[in-house]
C-alpha cells in the first residue's frame, strides 16, 4: 500500500519530500514543483531525473587461494585423499560507478572496487545486469575503468573541476550498503586535500555531502548535472559518516581515465631528480632564514631537471608560484600532472632566487617477462621501481601486469604488488630478479608487499 499523503495541504508533501531529500526511484521525468502563493518551490528532483541513470550499481568477486603448508605437502594429500586442488575464498566488493560515455559503455569507479577482481558485475537504474570488462586500473590515484555492450545508455557530462570553490553546492549519487540508488547534498568544504588514505597521488575534494561504504566510485556532481568528482572515501573515527568525505576530482579522472582507455596504464612524468625535505639542521648548514622547500640531492643525466640547470644543493622554494612545503607536495604534482606539463620552480642557488621551467617526462622504467624467468610466471610482467618509490626507501620489484588466467592471478599476484623475495632471497631490483632465471624449485614462494603489509605466494 502506498503511504499516505497529507491532506488539506498539496504543499506539504512536496516541501516534506524535499527537506527529506526523498526521490522516487524509477523517475524518468520530473514533475513540475509544487508552489507556494503561486511561486514554484526549488527541488533538485529535474536534475537528479538525469543524473541518477547514469549511476550505477558495480559488484565485484576476487577468487583468492588459501594456502597450508599441510595442504601443500603432497606426502600430506596423499595419505588423506586431499585433492590437488588449491583451496580460495572468495572475497566480494560492492561500490558505485559514473557511466562517462554511453556510445562505448566506459564507466568511471574506483581502483579499490574492482582492482584485482575476476568478475564485474555492473546493475543499471533499470534493473539489467551486465558482465563488466576491466579496461584499466591505477592504484596510485584510486581510478579505474570498466566497460560492459548495452543499448539505452545514458552519459554523465563532464565538468571542470578546477572551477570548484570551496562552497560550492554538491551532490552525491551512489548506492551505499548495497541499497539502491541514493541521493545527499552538502557543499564543497575544501579543494586540494592531500595526505590521506593508500593513494600516491592526491588533490581530494572534501565535502559534507553523506557518503558512505557503497558510494565509493558514485558520482559527485554540481547543481546542473555535471559530474565534478568521484566519491572515494571518508573521514571517520566511529566508522560512520561524519560530514567529511573525499572526491576525486573529474579533471584528475578524465586525465587517468584517458591514459588508461588508450594504453591501459597511467604514464606519468617525472623532473629526474631525487630530493629531502629542509629540516632545521640542513637550514643551519645551507644558512637558510626559512626551513620548509626541498632540498635537491641528486639530478638524473639528461632529465628535465638538469636541463632547467638544476643542480644538487639547489633549494626549491615554489612550485608553480605556490610556496613549496615539502617533498610531498612535488611527488604529488609530479604525479598528477599530464606527461608534457610545463612546471615552474622557485629556486634558491648560492643565496640567490631564480625561477626556472621543466617539463616533466616520462619515466622509462625497464621490465621484465616474468615467463622467461620460471613458466609458473608466464603472464607476469615485472617493472623496477620507479623513482618516487625509492625516494621513500622502498626496494623489490613491482608487479606491473598479472593475466587474468595466469597461474599466478589464480595463487593470488595483483597488480601493484611488489615482490621483494624469492623464496629466502631478498630481491632489491630487477637485475637480482633476473639471476634466478633457469632456476626451477618445486614450489615457487614469492614474499609480497602491498597496502596491507607482506605475505607469501605460492604458485604451483
Amino acid at each position: 500500500m502506498a503511504p499516505r499523503q497529507p491532506s488539506g495541504f498539496p504543499w506539504l508533501a512536496g516541501a516534506l519530500a524535499l527537506l527529506l531529500g526523498v526521490v522516487a526511484p524509477g523517475v524518468s521525468h520530473a514533475a513540475m514543483p509544487p508552489a507556494v502563493d503561486g511561486q514554484a518551490m526549488p527541488s533538485l528532483a529535474p536534475m537528479l531525473a538525469n543524473v541518477t541513470p547514469t549511476v550505477v550499481n558495480i559488484s565485484s568477486k576476487t577468487r583468492v587461494q588459501v594456502h597450508n603448508p599441510y595442504f601443500d605437502d603432497p606426502v600430506f594429500r596423499q595419505f588423506f585423499g586431499l585433492p590437488a586442488t588449491p583451496r580460495e575464498r572468495v572475497e566480494q566488493s560492492l561500490g558505485s560507478g559514473v557511466i562517462v560515455d554511453a556510445a562505448k559503455g566506459y564507466i568511471l569507479t574506483n581502483n579499490h572496487v574492482v582492482g584485482g577482481a575476476n568478475e564485474i558485475t555492473v546493475t543499471l537504474q533499470d534493473g539489467r545486469t551486465f558482465k563488466a570488462r576491466l579496461v584499466g586500473t591505477d592504484p596510485d590515484t584510486d581510478v579505474a575503468v570498466v566497460q560492459i555492450h548495452a543499448s539505452g545508455l545514458k552519459a554523465l557530462p563532464i565538468a571542470d573541476s578546477g572551477k570548484l570553490r570551496v562552497g560550492d553546492y554538491v551532490v552525491a549519487v551512489g548506492e551505499p550498503f548495497g541499497l539502491s540508488e541514493t541521493v545527499t547534498s552538502g557543499i564543497v568544504s575544501a579543494l586540494g586535500r592531500s595526505g590521506l588514505g593508500d593513494s600516491r597521488y592526491q588533490n581530494f575534494i572534501q565535502t559534507d555531502a553523506s557518503i558512505n561504504p557503497g558510494n565509493s566510485g558514485g558520482a559527485l556532481v554540481n547543481l546542473r548535472g555535471q559530474l565534478v568528482g568521484i566519491n572515494t572515501m571518508i573521514f571517520s573515527p566511529s566508522g560512520g559518516n561524519v560530514g567529511i568525505g573525499f572526491a576525486i576530482p573529474s579533471n584528475l579522472a578524465s586525465e587517468v581515465m584517458a591514459q588508461l582507455i588508450a594504453h591501459g596504464k597511467v604514464e606519468r612524468g617525472t623532473l629526474g631528480l631525487q630530493s629531502q625535505d629542509i629540516t632545521p639542521r640542513i637550514a643551519r648548514l645551507l644558512n637558510l632564514k626559512q626551513e620548509t622547500g626541498v632540498v635537491v640531492t641528486g639530478v638524473n643525466p639528461g632529465s628535465p631537471a638538469e636541463t632547467a640547470g638544476l643542480a644538487p644543493g639547489d633549494v626549491l622554494t615554489a612550485l608553480d608560484g605556490k610556496p613549496l612545503r615539502n617533498v610531498d607536495e612535488l611527488r604529488n604534482t609530479e604525479g598528477l600532472l599530464p606527461v608534457g606539463s610545463t612546471v615552474k620552480l622557485g629556486v634558491l642557488h648560492d643565496g640567490k632566487a631564480r625561477e626556472v621551467s621543466a617539463v616533466l617526462r616520462a619515466e622509462r622504467l625497464a621490465s621484465l617477462d616474468g615467463g622467461k624467468l620460471d613458466p609458473r610466471l608466464a603472464g607476469v610482467t615485472f617493472d623496477e621501481l620507479g623513482q618516487s618509490a625509492r625516494s621513500q626507501g622502498l626496494y623489490g620489484v613491482a608487479v606491473g601486469n598479472v593475466a587474468p588466467s595466469s597461474r599466478a592471478a589464480a595463487a593470488g599476484l595483483r597488480r601493484g604488488d611488489v615482490v621483494i623475495g624469492v623464496g629466502s632471497t631478498r630481491i632489491t631490483g630487477l637485475r637480482m630478479l633476473s639471476q634466478l632465471a633457469g632456476v626451477r624449485p618445486r614450489q615457487l614462494v614469492l614474499v609480497v608487499a602491498d597496502d596491507e603489509g607482506s605475505h607469501y605466494v605460492v604458485i604451483q
